[in-house]
């Protein structure tokens, strides 16, 4: 058998974290039996999808790596084929037309209610005559199709992650309505558990592996496998994405989507890498840190949690350290020379290649995050104001003296030994303290007491001809 599985994300929003993470699911099992990953979008919700979803979820999927093997699958291309099916259903007598109106049902869920009952369609339309469903015409009443579910049907699957799973069909809500309300003899919009299976059917795929809070759909797919004489697929439930409260991770909990990720300048190898530790287990002696194509050699459901799995930022953040210090400088510039821009600061990226590598090797090793790049080297790019413990260290006795013998004693053009023997210099020639000099130095260059190595900055910092404006900028402050 060829295993292929597919990811179905609906445009209605921004590519989710939970659905990225299925989706690293399917790919790893399907590249790891020499199968095929098809994406499908549900495009069916008209009023909610937008172009600019669809971008957004191809984006984020082409960014982790996760390429698909088929062109993308549009549900909406498919309505003719959903319409076909449930004609097919209601010929076969397994479907009919409902009639009720949307005061009948809250009537009857408000008595279910009042018994102490669980909410549930009580299948009041299900042999209507001919006679009836003609009044019911008559008063303009537009129907829906529900599939017809016994409650004494019994149904059970072997779940790849959660074993035997069973379900009783009185626990379903009653006959599904598998497609909304239309005119007289016309099928309405269907409904995601019907064409959900017509699709999976027609793109015979042979693994659905999706999140658990999808499990509760699953007998009711089945019963419809079963209605279309269809094959069933294997099934499989990974774990919930959790929040630190162990409820699930939600836009409550910020950022979500894989592009806000992306944005705070996380990479992608680290989120696809932790993606595939949320709720998989690598076997020893694997190490946490690996590319998708060494997991997809590792991976299968045997090591798949059925708990949930919390995110950790902490973990993420120190995951996605590990691969900016692992990366080799020109990457590492490569990624920060847009969030530079993005911040406002000028440079030509062709002319100043050599010195951006420079500023990225000087920040690399301290970053957990791409975009902390940006607070960290603003003294480089703009013009800096002096913090109070930057001006509080100009008014200490010394500091302005070793700046203006610093200004004396540069050389030009300044290496990284000339300003060591510059230091040397001033403190020996002033009879200063090393620590006032290097101080003074720093809040100088920097308009700060902390940040990235300090003669490294300096360097940076003079090959710009910026060195002597912030000298002169910070004895300003003290004359």
């Amino acid at each position: 058998m060829t295993v292929r599985v597919r990811i179905a994300p609906s445009p209605t929003g921004n590519l989710h974290i939970g659905t990225a993470r299925t989706a690293v699911f399917n790919w790893l099992f399907a590249r790891h039996h020499g199968g095929k990953f098809i994406l499908r979008i549900e495009d069916t919700d008209l009023e909610r999808s937008k172009p600019e979803y669809t971008q957004n979820i191809f984006d984020g999927l082409t960014w982790l790596g996760l390429t698909w093997d088929e062109e993308p699958v549009y549900q909406t291309a498919r309505m003719s084929l959903y319409g076909e099916k449930i004609k097919q259903l209601l010929e076969k007598g397994l479907a009919y037309r409902a009639y009720d109106t949307p005061e009948e049902l809250d009537a009857m869920r408000e008595a279910q209610k009042a018994r102490n009952e669980a909410p549930r369609y009580d299948n009041r339309h299900r042999n209507l005559t001919p006679e009836q469903e003609a009044a019911y015409l008559a008063e303009g009443r537009k129907p829906v199709i529900r599939f017809k579910i016994e409650d004494d049907r019994e149904i059970s699957w072997t779940d790849l992650v959660r074993g035997t799973v069973t379900w009783k069909g009185r626990d379903l809500g009653g006959d599904m309505v598998i497609a909304r309300a239309a005119e007289g003899e016309e099928i309405g919009q269907p409904l995601y558990n019907f064409v959900v299976v017509i699709d999976d059917i027609d793109m015979q795929i042979s693994h659905v592996i999706r999140g658990e809070d999808h499990i509760g759909n699953t007998p009711k797919q089945i019963l419809l496998y079963e209605a279309l004489g269809a094959t069933l697929p294997e099934f499989g439930h990974t774990p919930l994405i959790l929040n630190q409260a162990g409820a699930k991770l939600s836009k409550r909990d910020g950022v979500t989507s894989i592009s806000d990720f992306r944005n705070m300048g996380y990479t992608s190898d680290a989120i696809a890498n932790y993606m595939t530790l949320l709720g998989w287990s690598p076997p020893e002696p694997m190490t946490e840190i690996f590319t998708l194509t060494e997991a997809a050699e590792k991976f299968g459901f045997d090591r798949v949690n059925k708990a949930g799995a919390k995110f950790d930022w902490d973990k993420l953040n120190w995951l996605n350290g590990q691969y900016i210090h692992a990366m080799p400088i020109p990457e590492v510039t490569d990624l920060l020379v847009p969030i530079w821009k993005s911040a406002g600061y000028v440079f030509d990226e062709k002319s100043d290649r050599a010195w951006l590598e420079q500023i990225a090797a000087l920040v690399a090793p301290s970053l957990s995050r791409l975009n902390e790049a940006v607070e960290m080297t603003r003294y480089l790019f703009q013009s800096v104001e002096l913090n109070e413990d930057a001006k509080a260290q100009m008014q200490q006795e010394g500091a302005s003296t070793a700046i203006k013998a610093i200004l004396e004693a540069m050389p030009s053009p300044l290496t990284e030994a000339a300003t060591q023997d510059v230091i040397k210099q001033v403190v020996k020639e002033q009879n200063l303290k090393k620590g006032v000099v290097m101080k003074s130095l720093r809040a100088s260059l920097t308009g700060a007491l902390q940040g990235p190595d300090l003669v490294q900055s300096w360097l940076l910092l003079n090959q710009k001809g910026l060195d002597r404006e912030r000298f002169e900028q910070a004895l300003s402050i003290v004359a």
